[in-house]
């Protein structure tokens, strides 16, 4: 008998993935979460900024990155400078990092839905994948006589609506996150 929770399994995977990518897009606030893709180089090797920084955000419009070690502030405002996407000009007082969170222009407004676009592409071609690799798998337990024409078309028939729900949920998180975007 053919399972199909691998499969399943591997598309919740994606779709986690994919919200994780959806939070860090920012929209008007402040949040932690926006500088989790920094990686800083520090003590010879790249990190994620969590693990060498304590992020908060006191206001809406600032986020305040307080380093474990003071020597490492530097290589943090650098690493958080560095990374075009975010578009953020950190500045620090030799204690801390200031990071003003700049509102969001309409230009960037439509910049960031453009970038959350491509993220559901990419979330929509790995369950594809997934998808393809479940009937492949189960076409060729087929044309090895493992499993009948009709388990085949069953099997293929619930593959198929695991991934429109799965596309629905994608659909229904990206217009959440585009109205979150959009709103001034």
């Amino acid at each position: 008998m053919f399972d199909t929770k691998p499969y399943e399994d591997r598309i919740k995977q994606a779709l986690e993935h994919f919200d994780s990518e959806l939070r860090k897009v920012r929209t008007g606030r402040a949040h932690a979460g926006m500088l989790e893709g920094v990686h800083v180089e520090v003590y010879g090797t790249k990190m994620p900024l969590n693990q060498v920084a304590n992020v908060t955000a006191p206001e809406a419009q600032m986020l305040l990155v307080t380093p474990f070690d003071p020597g490492n502030i530097v290589a943090i405002s650098a690493a958080i400078r560095d990374n075009q996407t975010l578009g953020f000009n950190p500045s620090d007082d030799g204690r801390v990092v200031r990071v003003p969170v700049p509102s969001l222009t309409e230009e960037r407004r439509r910049q960031l839905v453009k970038q959350v676009g491509e993220k559901v592409e990419e979330a929509r071609i790995a369950v594809r994948n997934i998808r393809q690799d479940a009937l492949k798998d189960a076409k060729r337990m087929k044309d090895a006589k493992e499993m009948g024409e009709d388990d085949y078309k069953r099997v293929e028939k619930e593959v198929d609506e695991i991934v429109s729900k799965t596309q629905a949920d994608i659909d229904e998180m990206f217009r959440a996150k585009e109205k979150d975007v959009l709103t001034i």
